[in-house]
């Protein structure tokens, strides 16, 4: 978990910012619409855990759950780098001064504009992607980036439960991608987590996706 004082206070600032902007906003594009607490702590456990070292982040909004992220690759020895992808110019403003207040600006790279099109151009590869923007783009995003990956990857999406109808185009691709492991965590708004392992020829670590 994250310990030092600098990213904590950050992090709480971001948090009573947004609760008390989302409450008041009723224009869905200005909301902050950052993950919960209890998301971004268990996200940053799966990255620890698994010893993540290139990570790609799609919707930044403000640096929320970026800042999460940074701090656990900061964790981990020979961790390379968070790239973070968000449309939003005044979003993209607010995240790198956050990101900047909480010295993590060499870790993290906010890129701004549409992120189908910014993947496109991505090298990779990847070890760990976090969904967390348009979500009727993410089937696209995720075709996209395959060939960007690597052998042993994890996947994250959020809003799979308070948001059904516009996940199943993004949980239905893996019907087509026997070779991950994949499981939705009733926490927050709902976690789908997909892992591929480093076994060749098979499905991840030997086991059938469901």
């Amino acid at each position: 978990m994250i310990t030092d004082a600098q990213t904590l206070n950050v992090l709480q600032n971001i948090e009573a910012f947004g609760h008390s902007n989302d409450a008041q906003e009723t224009d869905r594009a200005r909301r902050m619409l950052n993950l919960e607490r209890n998301t971004a702590e268990l996200i940053q456990i799966l990255v620890l855990s698994s010893g993540r070292q290139r990570v790609l982040e799609i919707g930044t909004s403000n640096g929320y759950s970026a800042l999460w992220l940074g701090a656990a690759l900061r964790a981990i020895p020979g961790a390379q780098s968070l790239v973070t992808i968000e449309r939003d110019a005044g979003k993209v403003q607010q995240a790198r001064s956050n990101i900047a207040l909480a010295g993590l600006s060499g870790m993290i790279t906010v890129q701004e504009g549409s992120a189908t099109e910014i993947i496109r151009t991505l090298p990779g590869p990847f070890d760990c992607v976090l969904f967390d923007a348009d979500r009727f783009s993410a089937p696209e995003q995720l075709r996209l980036l395959l060939p960007k990956l690597e052998r042993d990857v994890l996947l994250l999406a959020d809003n799979i439960i308070s948001h059904p109808d516009e996940v199943v185009g993004y949980l239905a691709e893996f019907e087509h991608l026997p070779e991950f492991v994949t499981t939705t965590v009733t926490v927050g708004k709902g976690l789908h987590i997909a892992h591929r392992g480093t076994r060749v020829g098979g499905s991840a670590d030997g086991v059938t996706a469901r």
